[in-house]
């Protein structure tokens, strides 16, 4: 339990560097771009169109999903997928890439995980509003439920601050881990409700689909954008078994980090 105390204190004594080196971080990542910062909200939208060709209309004939035109159901859950999976994939390597360049500098290294999932905060905060603007003027208003985004995103950067303490300090060690990360994240948007439905399947099976804590963030931005409810409430039990994974997670990321961070440079 220290260790994650320590690494909690370390978050917030530094929350102001995490935010300069997060803005720093997006805008070097598109400096080379003649469109810059613009790609982050390109980039998610070809998906969308893509995705939205071929399993709405290519796979389901472009049928509602109770009621909801597919278009909606699938973008208010694909919207934290276009957060995790980059936060995830850059998280993972985000200190074994920038090891040389820190190794002098006097900050602790557990930021470099946070200042990188902040990164793609930005962006993903953005293209809610956008989603948000397009919901509104096609059938889906701005309700009471809208509350519960802000929650969510707090829910997805502690889950992914979680995840990424575990990853980044493994792949430092072990650079196989990094295509481990990627070949998983490819497997996992097909194990999510997000591009297909999942309630037809058996309840066995779902409840196997609902150990990924993932599956609650996107049934909960899902439930918030397209007002079907107070998903933290009504799954009550699912919102304590997420913040269990989450605690454990972070647990073990934190005591991983700080065990190792002082021998990360023997392993470049």
């Amino acid at each position: 339990m220290s260790a994650m105390m320590t690494v909690i204190k370390e978050q917030i004594a530094n929350f102001y560097l995490i935010r300069r080196l997060s803005l720093y971080e997006l805008k070097s990542s598109n400096n080379n771009n003649y469109l810059g910062m613009l790609w982050e909200l390109l980039n998610p939208g070809i998906q969308i169109t893509i995705f939205w060709f071929v399993f709405g209309y290519g796979i389901r004939g472009g049928s509602d999903v109770e009621g909801v035109p597919f278009f909606h159901w699938m973008v208010a859950g694909l919207i934290v997928w276009f957060f995790i999976n980059p936060s995830i994939s850059q998280g993972s390597k985000s200190i074994y890439s920038r090891i040389k360049m820190i190794s002098k500098m006097s900050f602790p290294m557990s930021v470099i995980p946070t200042y990188v999932i902040f990164s793609k905060l930005y962006p993903h905060i953005a293209l809610t509003i956008i989603i948000t603007i397009i919901f509104q003027f096609s059938g889906f208003p701005i309700s009471v439920y809208y509350l519960q985004v802000p929650y969510f995103m707090f829910a997805s950067v502690i889950l992914l601050l979680a995840i990424s303490l575990i990853t980044s300090t493994l792949s430092t060690i072990v650079r196989d881990v990094q295509q481990i990360i990627q070949a998983l994240l490819r497997i996992m948007i097909y194990m999510l409700p997000i591009l297909w439905v999942t309630f037809k399947l058996p309840e066995s099976l779902q409840a196997v689909m609902k150990l990924n804590p993932v599956y609650y963030l996107v049934e909960g931005y899902r439930h918030a954008l397209l007002g079907e409810g107070w998903y933290i409430t009504e799954s009550i039990s699912y919102t304590l078994y997420f913040w269990l994974i989450v605690l454990v997670l972070f647990f073990i990321g934190s005591i991983l980090h700080l065990k190792f961070r002082r021998h990360f440079i023997d392993f470049l």
